[in-house]
């Protein structure tokens, strides 16, 4: 029997085109300010890399992109690529605002996107290539959108035990919220390249020189803003708006609780410990 053809990444894009994906539009000033270490990062290998034409995956709102954009300017050209409308919407707006013709923003997936066969001389990403549900296939279509020689660099999350800050809310919500489902450790979301030598299974069948480095950022949160991002974003924020006032009250009080220990000279401080993965084209 003929199994039924399914499109790669439905979950994901179920996620990230509406509820999860709109979130991120409301904070995307937070989010950019927590991550901005990160966006800095890339933005350096852009410029060092002498690379002229960008492929940023899972660019969200786009600020890693814009940000290779205002350094390749005027000649670089920059691509954002991610599988939400709402955020590549926001990306685009952003770009217009600030007047940056050089970056451009595609909605589609990476996994089976048909990108013009060698067209880019680097491709990047911050916290964007862990969601494939075939991660494999999606970097054998990477490497054909890349020219001979080009670099790959991203930046991954590593493992939950490494990073508590990020699984506090959840750890403390487990009690109360019997649908938060244990995490799969190599399922698409957060930590599914927590396993170095999985990255490295999974890039060299089509990338050459790959390099796995830890990296670890310390990070700060202001009190409104782990406010926000403990009642709006991440799994349990997912969740809380369809919670009864009842559960939803007791929830958040057990997540602010947890956050507590992070809590130091007035805000939250945390170590995000991270891959910085490097590869070549060849």
């Amino acid at each position: 029997m003929t199994q039924p053809h399914t499109q790669p990444n439905q979950a994901q894009s179920a996620l990230w085109n509406s509820r999860g994906g709109e979130v991120w539009v409301e904070q995307q000033q937070l989010l950019d300010r927590l991550f901005l270490p990160f966006e800095r990062l890339l933005s350096e290998a852009v410029a060092a890399s002498g690379a002229r034409s960008i492929l940023d995956i899972g660019c969200g709102a786009g600020a890693t992109t814009l940000a290779a954009a205002r350094r390749l300017a005027p000649e670089g050209r920059c691509t954002g690529l991610d599988i939400s409308g709402p955020l590549i919407t926001a990306a685009r707006r952003r770009a217009e605002t600030e007047g940056l013709t050089n970056a451009h923003f595609i909605a589609g997936d990476a996994q089976d996107h048909a990108f013009a066969p060698h067209s880019f001389d680097a491709v990047i990403s911050r916290f964007g290539v862990m969601f494939f549900d075939d991660p494999t296939a999606a970097f054998a279509n990477l490497r054909r959108a890349a020219r001979d020689g080009g670099d790959l660099t991203f930046i991954a999350w590593r493992g939950m035990a490494e990073n508590p800050f990020m699984v506090a809310a959840e750890q403390a919500s487990d009690p109360y919220l019997p649908a938060l489902a244990p995490r799969e450790p190599a399922a698409p979301g957060q930590f599914a390249f927590a396993d170095a030598q999985r990255i490295r299974d999974i890039l060299k069948p089509e990338w050459s020189d790959i390099d796995i480095q830890p990296l670890d950022v310390p990070c700060t949160l202001s009190p409104d803003d782990l406010t926000t991002y403990a009642g709006r974003m991440g799994r349990v924020g997912q969740m809380l708006p369809d919670l009864d006032e009842a559960t939803r009250t007791t929830v958040m009080q057990a997540v602010n609780q947890a956050f507590e220990p992070f809590m130091i000279d007035g805000v939250a401080r945390f170590t995000a410990a991270c891959w910085l993965v490097r590869a070549r084209a060849g």
